[in-house]
């Protein structure tokens, strides 16, 4: 049986309260008591207040109920970096990293590399961009306001310059300021079909379903970029996206039609397709 909230609890007593796994336990307790795991682990005698413990109970019912740990502490590791998320944004997989590590290594050569990030969210891409390569220009775009917000404070938290813009793809780039020339165009776009029994699962019931299907085919952002890219891209500049796991052909196959070259599909560290790449040369 659980205390109440206003009983006093131990950090020790605290973790035992539920049976989430102990390490999310360790993670809410830490952040209604604003303490890292370390601290917990070295005072776990310290008796909570009456605040902390109704907060922490809270946490755990809501985390108990399937909402997600990044949306309950606020943000989420990527590329190395802690950035603010909430449900106004897609929360950052490990997965969307090989999207980063492709880019930058595709303008690894590059001085001053121009880079466009289509629907940036959270600002994941667009900050790790910005944040491993100090002198590129970086512009990112997003149709949800609520998203920008979240970006621009990324952005700012790891003092990194990005230019963001509102709206849908490229139309961002025309209601803003007209900028062609990229050598890089990314994306990792809304690409689950709306009848996807995958969202009404785990974390993706809680996000945003703008940033997770195009409800449709799950193919629309993808045909939308790769037409409207080759206008933006330099010569040789590249399109990078991720996709679903069994969407790569259909989305080299746009590439093709396109008029795209080199071509190709990577695969995540389970072996998925995952990231399709290709150039544009006029």
């Amino acid at each position: 049986m659980q205390p109440e909230p206003s009983m006093a609890c131990t950090v020790r007593e605290s973790l035992r309260l539920t049976t989430l796994p102990r390490l999310e336990l360790q993670m809410l307790l830490g952040h209604a008591m604003s303490r890292s795991r370390a601290w917990l682990i070295a005072h776990d005698d310290e008796v909570l207040s009456a605040d902390c413990h109704a907060s922490f109970l809270q946490l755990c019912a809501r985390r108990e109920s399937g909402e997600p740990m990044a949306y309950l502490l606020g943000y989420r590791e990527f590329m190395a970096l802690e950035f603010e998320v909430s449900p106004a944004v897609l929360i950052p997989r490990p997965e969307t990293e090989l999207l980063v590590y492709e880019v930058l290594a595709m303008i690894g050569p590059i001085d001053h590399p121009r880079i466009l990030d289509l629907g940036t969210g959270s600002g994941a891409i667009a900050v790790s961009l910005a944040h491993a390569r100090r002198d590129a220009s970086v512009w990112a775009t997003d149709i949800s306001a609520d998203a920008l917000a979240v970006a621009c404070r990324n952005a700012a938290n790891h003092g990194v310059d990005v230019q963001f813009l509102q709206g849908s793809w490229f139309e961002a780039l025309n209601a803003g300021v007209a900028v062609d020339g990229f050598d890089v165009i990314v994306s990792n776009p809304p690409y689950i079909a709306q009848n996807d029994q995958h969202l009404r699962q785990g974390d993706l019931r809680y996000e945003p379903s703008i940033a997770l299907t195009d409800q449709a085919d799950g193919l629309s952002a993808y045909r939308a970029m790769v037409m409207g890219a080759p206008r933006y891209l330099g010569q040789g500049g590249s399109l990078v996206v991720e996709h679903g796991f069994d969407q790569g052909a259909l989305v080299s196959e746009l590439f093709k039609a396109a008029g795209f070259d080199h071509i190709k599909t990577l695969p995540d560290l389970a072996g998925h397709p995952r990231v399709t790449t290709g150039s544009y040369n006029g």
